[in-house]
């Protein structure tokens, strides 16, 4: 039997096995090849190792040091360049983030991904971020996922709609393996896809592919959660300086939006050949690094460490420590856009989390410095700033939610991510990171059939052309019947000497009778206004079995509309 034919729980059940299989994989051979880049290009060519996370084998004592300081920028455009030239060679939809691109391929293609965009993808972004390109390892994989499950979903014939449930699967659980956050990867699939919608229908399968490809990357690399455990207590009265940070990070993931696609567009109109641009971005972002080395690749390590204020570790060529920190959500966001907004295989997401992480510990210090009791630690200000900058940035507040706490490790902090996330999307207003994403579920073509109304349902009676059709209560039935023929109809509306309408007299009734038809007169017939739509029109005439129906306002006939004049005015709106 064919899986496609089984029963939705049955079949999902199934497919989500398959996909969060593809996904876990997915995840694990892109991590591993990310390692080998960044040793290679970072590690060998310039002697740089990054911090890594404590979930991720990483601690907090790092002192930044390098063997060849000044050839960061030559290894970021080394990347950009390699990477441009696999990419507009071989498969030009990978290049840039790639979690908008499934998000579309959802929308708009219906789920149809080219199979050969997952190992273009996989290889452009490996040689991107390990080059030191500032971009998150989320949308490679959410693509390298999603592109697989959409060539499984054509092996085995599923139709358009368990397509594109196939491509969010595979996001969520692409997403929810690297992070090593199964609940947040599932709950992403369901809610990335629009900016205040959620797709239901997704959270079930949703929910096994990400269980099944965390399960698969954490049997590998452990399941430590990528930033540690988070230990300190909640405190209600530090919520109001919460509320304080989710509309600092609100304002920032505006910034955010308008600078990444601002040079997005700049990069699509310089007179550049597309193969160079990415280098070019890649050279530029490598002269922010020398300023600052923090914006390199993903980052998580400078955020753990930023988390437990070891900020001594933190380093600069140019800027003292309280002005770096401070610099940093800038430095970011302008890194980001340049290496990815130029063409650069990467994600954004991770970026997000580092941009909100210093935004929050710049809110943290400050708060630290005027109310040290109540803020003894920065660390809850950090992790909030992940949160809330991203689920305004991502429009994703829900999943952003439960995965920054999956990655801690903690619950405590809640209370006060939810205040902060839901002003900072608040404040956020319509702009996302995803330029994809629609509204609604309505606004999807992927919906299109299951909100469009019918055409005879927008158009209403009074566009169309009335006839002037009718016979008084006492007529006698010769003249009925002349009208009838006359008009070529089996029945007349009746009306009264101040024009009610009273009911319908049929041929079938009158024929071979004398006298006048108000012996005939079938009473209480139903009417329409000139407000009624033609779909009820429509309904009228087949139970009534007539050509025609009678418009009446407050009783009184205006008129009767024909089955041909609804034709017409049907012909006019197609």
């Amino acid at each position: 039997m064919k899986v496609s034919k089984l029963s939705y729980i049955r079949k999902w059940f199934i497919l989500s096995i398959i996909f969060g299989i593809v996904a876990g994989f997915s995840a694990v051979i892109f991590y591993f090849l990310l390692n080998l880049s960044e040793n290679f290009f970072l590690g060998f060519l310039i002697g740089y190792y990054p911090p890594k996370p404590i979930g991720e084998g990483g601690n907090l004592s790092y002192t930044f040091s390098t063997h060849y300081y000044w050839l960061i920028p030559f290894i970021t455009a080394l990347g950009g360049l390699i990477s441009g030239l696999i990419v507009y060679t071989f498969a030009p939809e990978a290049e840039g983030h790639g979690t908008d691109a499934a998000i579309r391929a959802y929308h708009f293609q219906q789920g149809k991904v080219r199979w050969r965009i997952a190992p273009i993808k996989l290889v452009a972004s490996v040689i991107t971020i390990g080059s030191g390109g500032s971009g998150g390892r989320e949308g490679p994989t959410a693509q390298l996922a999603s592109s697989i499950s959409s060539f499984l979903s054509d092996i085995l014939k599923l139709p358009p709609e368990d397509r594109r449930k196939a491509i969010a699967v595979g996001i969520g659980a692409g997403i929810g393996s690297i992070f090593k956050t199964p609940i947040g990867g599932a709950l992403l699939a369901a809610e990335i896809l629009y900016k205040r919608d959620f797709e239901s229908e997704i959270i079930y399968p949703a929910l096994i592919s990400s269980a099944i490809g965390y399960s698969i990357f954490g049997l590998i690399y452990g399941f430590t959660p990528i930033f540690g455990y988070y230990t300190m207590g909640f405190n209600p009265l530090r919520l109001p300086l919460y509320v304080i940070l989710g509309f600092i990070t609100g304002v920032f993931s505006i910034l955010y939006v308008k600078t990444f696609y601002s040079i997005h567009n700049f990069f699509k109109k310089i007179k550049v050949p597309i193969h160079f641009k990415p280098m070019i971005g890649g050279l530029l972002m490598g002269i922010i690094a020398l300023i600052s080395p923090e914006v390199i690749s993903v980052g998580y390590g400078w955020i753990n460490i930023v988390e437990n204020q070891n900020v001594n570790s933190l380093y600069s060529f140019l800027l003292p420590p309280i002005i770096l920190i401070i610099a940093l959500p800038f430095l970011k966001i302008l890194a980001t856009s340049l290496s990815i907004g130029s063409g650069g295989s990467g994600g954004v997401f991770a970026p997000g989390l580092f941009i909100g992480s210093f935004l929050g510990a710049d809110v943290g210090l400050l708060f630290h410095l005027l109310l040290p009791n109540l803020v003894p630690s920065i660390a809850p200000f950090v992790i909030l700033g992940m949160i809330s900058f991203f689920g305004a940035a991502g429009k994703v507040p829900v999943s952003v939610l439960i995965m920054v706490i999956e990655m801690t490790g903690s619950l405590q902090l809640l209370p006060g991510a939810m205040i902060a996330v839901a002003i900072s999307y608040f404040v956020s207003g319509n702009y996302s990171i995803y330029s994809s994403q629609v509204p609604t579920r309505k606004d999807s073509p992927a919906h299109t059939m299951e909100f469009e109304i019918p055409l005879l349902q927008r158009i209403k009676v009074r566009s169309c052309t009335y006839e002037n059709i009718k016979i008084n209560l006492d007529s006698e039935i010769d003249v009925a019947i002349q009208l009838m023929n006359k008009y070529d109809i089996l029945s007349l509306p009746v009306v009264d000497q101040e024009n009610n309408f009273i009911g319908i007299v049929y041929m079938k009734d009158i024929m071979n009778k004398k006298g006048k038809i108000v012996e005939f007169v079938v009473k209480g017939a139903p009417s329409i206004s000139p407000e009624s739509s033609l779909e009820e029109a429509l309904e009228i005439m087949s139970n009534n079995k007539s050509r025609w129906v009678a418009v009446c306002d407050k009783g009184k006939l205006i008129g009767v509309i024909t089955l041909q004049k609804i034709i017409e005015a049907y012909k006019k709106r197609i």
